[in-house]
């Protein structure tokens, strides 16, 4: 199965095509606002609105074998613990290896924003190149998920 955080997500046509192609079960979960697909493999969830709702339902269920896309990195930490494949919307994956840094950055930059009120940014703009790699690195996670 793949789960996908929809709110702000760049990528779910490619989730969609990706997951048809390997006949899996999507769950595209959000607050609202996002238009269902029309595809059978893909059921669109709307959760109550809610700090963390979306993320809850997602971490309760994703599990061994299951592919999560996020950039919500609690929620990836708590779906690698669980035994799912994470991957963030620029085909960046979070492992057992790496979440404990990428959540420690996150971490020590939400202080720096917070130390300096004028510090904005929200990083660059979602690219082409983005897209690629993020559609390669699906595709290599979905066989990976597969494999026994």
């Amino acid at each position: 199965m793949i789960y996908v955080d929809a709110d702000a997500c760049p990528v779910k046509v490619e989730v969609e095509r990706v997951g048809t192609r390997h006949k899996l079960k999507m769950f595209i979960v959000s607050n609202g606002g996002i238009r269902p697909s029309a595809n059978p493999l893909v059921e669109t969830v709307v959760v109550s609105d809610g700090p963390d709702v979306a993320d809850i339902w997602i971490a309760d269920r994703a599990t061994n074998g299951d592919v999560v896309i996020t950039g919500d990195i609690p929620l990836a930490a708590k779906c690698i613990e669980n035994g799912a494949l994470v991957l963030k919307h620029n085909g960046e994956a979070l492992t057992q290896k790496n979440i404990g840094n990428v959540l420690a950055t996150r971490d020590l930059m939400a202080d720096m924003r917070a130390a300096d009120p004028f510090r904005q940014g929200g990083g660059r703009p979602f690219a082409k190149a983005d897209r690629a790699r993020f559609l390669d690195a699906l595709e290599r996670t979905v066989r990976a998920a597969a494999r026994p």
